[in-house]
């Protein structure tokens, strides 16, 4: 435990430093530049409230807040994730000529991500002055709840990186598995009206990224307390998995370069 907090510390400058190289990178060839990174979710907000008044005809309450914070939460885990099953490949570069503990490259694409979900939740609050949603002082939680969220992602991106090494065909698993939890989120729908209990109890219970997107949904929207007991207990699960996953990393990470070359 005591080399991963070193580790984190001596590199977390690097982490940074790699993230906005990164995003600068990724709108160095584009028109509209970082206006893209508004333009996204924005545009995934009207295609997802089309479908849910539309095809569906059923909305919730202040529909595009409430799709905004399931896209932007949704969107930053699932990126970090999908990305970290290839991340030691993709960083081959790197990582066959000098010496960086593995997992750093996590928190290299968590930065980067987490930049966007930043920008998404500025319009989130936008809206929010817009519609005059009313706000307490539970809207407070939301900062442990993205906490939580951090911890969360690190912790399934932290053992999916280890294994995409060896297993070529993971990163398909991954995309489709991602794409089937996506629909059991509640993106945009609420899981609790929409889906016939105990089911809807399961996936709160059993879905970490469901749990959080409901929890934060109760307290920017409708200021209600969420289930704080089960989120406590996804995070002792979160811990546990990196402290896992990391050591995991260090105890194979010599062998990365062999399997790669």
């Amino acid at each position: 435990m005591s080399r991963i907090i070193s580790d984190i510390k001596k590199y977390r400058n690097y982490a940074v430093y790699a993230a906005k190289s990164e995003l600068k990178a990724e709108v160095a060839n584009s028109h509209l530049s970082w206006m893209w990174w508004i333009l996204e979710p924005m545009l995934f907000m009207l295609v997802y409230s089309f479908v849910a008044l539309i095809v569906f005809r059923r909305g919730e309450p202040y529909l595009p807040v409430f799709i905004f914070i399931g896209y932007s939460s949704w969107n930053f885990f699932s990126n970090c994730v999908r990305q970290s099953v290839k991340l030691v490949a993709a960083n081959s570069s790197i990582v066959t000529k000098v010496y960086i503990p593995k997992f750093v490259l996590i928190f290299v694409k968590m930065v980067s991500n987490a930049f966007k979900m930043l920008i998404s939740f500025s319009l989130v609050v936008v809206l929010m002055l817009g519609y005059r949603i009313p706000i307490d002082w539970k809207i407070l939680l939301v900062i442990p709840f993205v906490l939580v969220l951090f911890v969360i992602t690190f912790a399934f991106s932290s053992l999916l990186m280890h294994y995409g090494v060896y297993m070529e065909d993971l990163a398909y698993i991954v995309s489709v598995s991602l794409k089937l939890i996506f629909h059991l989120t509640g993106i945009i729908y609420n899981v609790e009206k929409r889906v016939p209990y105990p089911l809807s109890g399961f996936l709160l219970k059993f879905n970490p990224m469901a749990l959080l997107i409901d929890s934060m949904r109760k307290v920017m929207i409708y200021q209600t307390m969420p289930d704080l007991g089960a989120i406590f207990i996804w995070l002792v699960i979160g811990i546990i998995l990196s402290i896992l996953g990391v050591h995991n990393i260090y105890k194979h990470e010599n062998s990365y370069v062999k399997v790669m070359q």
